[in-house]
């Protein structure tokens, strides 16, 4: 009788076994998020620099396909905003956490139609949201930056929906990396990182 009891409990325990590993939490989904602040080469690079990122490409986004060429966005007709394409890991990084980079780090948010030195459109501030929930993270950010009057002007970052995005020329993609003592890099674009390290430095994280 024994022996069966061993036996009867030695299937039961097998069968639920499948069962158990099913329950198991699984991998979050790597989740991509579209910024534009300005000229996209000091944005990509401080999100390289963010940990959990997996994935920053520079591009443009907001204007159409026949138009997204570098030379046809800098003339400011196109309707095209230069932008990074980030792809990160939410069990390691929250978009929220992103947000918070691109509105403090990357970029002054209260520049409307230019960044530093660079004007015109494609050099405007937009959170391009893909769900419903970045929207209202969005939306919340800017509201919580006013109420804390974190800037001295008011913040002018469109929040409007992602459409497309249109990977930039291949000389663009991780241009600080490669152009480390450029004068325009040396001095619009280092400092952001140093102050990513200060402001985030758990965050923080070398290529």
């Amino acid at each position: 009788m024994r022996t069966c009891g061993l036996l009867v409990l030695a299937a039961v325990t097998a069968a639920t076994l499948p069962a158990r590993a099913q329950t198991r939490a699984a991998p979050a989904k790597p989740e991509t998020a579209v910024f534009a602040g300005g000229c996209f080469w000091g944005v990509d690079a401080v999100f390289r620099h963010v940990r959990g990122v997996t994935s920053v490409v520079s591009g443009y986004a907001g204007g159409g396909v026949a138009t997204a060429r570098y030379d046809l966005v800098s003339t400011s007709t196109t309707g095209h905003a230069e932008s990074v394409e980030v792809t990160f890991d939410p069990a390691r990084v929250s978009y929220e956490e992103l947000l918070r980079v691109f509105f403090t780090v990357a970029h002054d948010p209260t520049e409307r139609d230019r960044q530093g030195p660079d004007v015109g459109s494609q050099y405007r501030s937009v959170v391009f949201y893909r769900t419903p929930q970045q929207q209202a993270a969005a939306v919340a950010m800017i509201a919580e930056l006013e109420r804390a009057t974190a800037y001295p002007r008011p913040i002018v970052t469109e929040v409007v929906p992602f459409e497309r995005f249109f990977p930039a020329e291949a000389y663009h993609q991780d241009y600080l990396a490669r152009h480390l003592t450029s004068p325009y890099i040396v001095y619009n674009d280092l400092p952001k990182l140093k102050r990513l390290e200060e402001r985030f430095p758990k965050l923080y994280q070398r290529p």
